[in-house]
């Protein structure tokens, strides 16, 4: 058998992301995922996780959809791990219903449950799609409800994604997120074009913008990470791309633009 190199991306709405890792070709033709080690499978299996939530969370939500925190007061303080979840769920169907009696499109949401390590208060993190402030909070009727739009950049609103996991792992045995049926997944698409110099120049360069953005023209590099496996060798990349035609990045480059044409100084 002879070590390949397979790239798997994902189109997320203005985002790509990239995972380049080695296969194995058989005599026959046949391909398998080189096996990894524990120590390496076990960090590769957290970032899928983590970067599957980030895909899902960039294809499906815009600038005009809104981060949700909803806190609990005394009175109405859940006393257990599933009268939290029953909570959340009884607010979810309340929106959904007020959504269309009201002709609104259906809720589209990722929510995640936190429980407090100091005082073991809950609270919920959800992405939604917009709607009145003020019909949130009556709507919820437990306690404060704190919003803001979100806010996209180079990694689309990975940031906010990633902290709703590092939430959800503290709640041991417990689903880690739920979400509306109603999302996108982004669809994989593979390919074996990328030859294992490539690979191994990728790696040792992996600050090296140029060099990625030569892999997918349109965009730009916002990220790359690489782990080595301590058996095989093998190289796994993961990179995360923004597209050059994104509607806050064209906003950004007339910024730069005005800023260099007025004496400033500015970079990507």
């Amino acid at each position: 058998m002879r070590c390949i190199y397979r790239e798997t991306y994902y189109k997320c709405g203005d985002y790509l992301e990239v995972n380049i890792y080695p296969a194995y070709k058989t005599g026959k033709g046949r391909r398998k995922k080189a096996k990894p080690t524990s120590d390496t499978k076990q960090k590769l299996n957290e970032l899928a996780s983590e970067n599957k939530l980030v895909r899902i969370a960039n294809a499906n939500f815009t600038d005009n959809d809104l981060k949700v925190e909803l806190t609990y007061n005394s009175d109405h303080h859940p006393e257990s791990d599933e009268a939290a979840s029953s909570e959340l769920r009884k607010f979810l169907r309340r929106v959904k219903r007020y959504r269309k009696r009201n002709n609104l499109p259906d809720l589209k949401y990722i929510a995640v449950t936190e429980k407090g390590k100091k005082l073991g208060r809950y609270h919920h993190h959800l992405i939604m799609n917009s709607m009145s402030i003020k019909d949130l909070v009556e709507l919820w009727g437990n306690g404060i409800v704190s919003t803001n739009v979100l806010q996209f950049d180079e990694n689309g609103i990975a940031s906010l994604a990633r902290y709703m996991m590092k939430q959800a792992r503290e709640l041991a045995g417990k689903k880690k997120y739920t979400r509306s049926q109603n999302l996108i997944d982004p669809p994989a698409v593979s390919r074996d074009s990328v030859s294992n110099h490539r690979v191994k120049e990728l790696a040792e360069n992996i600050e090296c913008r140029e060099q990625f953005e030569k892999l997918h023209e349109g965009y730009f590099l916002a990220k790359a990470s690489v782990v080595h496996s301590d058996v095989n060798g093998g190289i796994y990349i993961y990179a995360r791309y923004y597209s050059k035609e994104a509607e806050w990045c064209k906003q950004r480059q007339k910024r730069l633009n005005r800023s260099r044409s007025s004496g400033g100084l500015s970079s990507r």
